[in-house]
């Protein structure tokens, strides 16, 4: 009975919550025509400098563009969506990743020419992408969190 209530109280602050990849896996749908799928995660957030529940986004797209213009592309249409770069967003380190904040939520959004995970999500929104001719797949991963104030550095 103890061990079950202990077991119980340390699994409480990673309670399985989508909510903060709601409004990322709606734009991506939505406005970016992207497959989605969105699954619980816990992220260890350089940024806070916490382990934190969350949610992470895999997606899969089709680009007229190259990868890199389309990553520019994304990052302008987020912004014009009313997307904001989080406080001291303290972005993935050498990598095409951007940390935004929508109302409560943080995200970084990570956009790669292929794919990288190695995840059965990964393999299934690629299954379901069909790339019409004249286009280029991407691959979009998204892990998002509660905002939250940056550590102090």
């Amino acid at each position: 009975m103890v061990i079950a209530a202990l077991l119980a109280l340390l699994a409480a602050p990673y309670a399985a919550d989508t909510s903060h990849c709601a409004a990322a896996a709606r734009f991506l749908r939505d406005a970016r025509h992207m497959r989605v799928e969105v699954e619980v995660d816990t992220i260890d957030d350089w940024r806070t400098k916490r382990r934190v529940p969350g949610c992470r986004i895999t997606a899969a797209g089709g680009t007229e563009l190259s990868v890199g213009r389309e990553a520019v592309r994304f990052y302008e249409l987020l912004r014009a969506a009313t997307w904001v770069r989080t406080p001291d967003p303290r972005d993935s380190p050498n990598e095409g990743s951007l940390r935004f904040r929508w109302e409560q939520s943080d995200c970084l959004f990570n956009i790669n020419a292929e794919a990288l995970l190695g995840t059965d999500a990964e393999q299934r929104v690629n299954d379901t992408l069909q790339v019409p001719a004249g286009q280029t797949r991407y691959q979009m991963f998204v892990m998002c969190m509660p905002a939250m104030p940056a550590a102090p550095r």
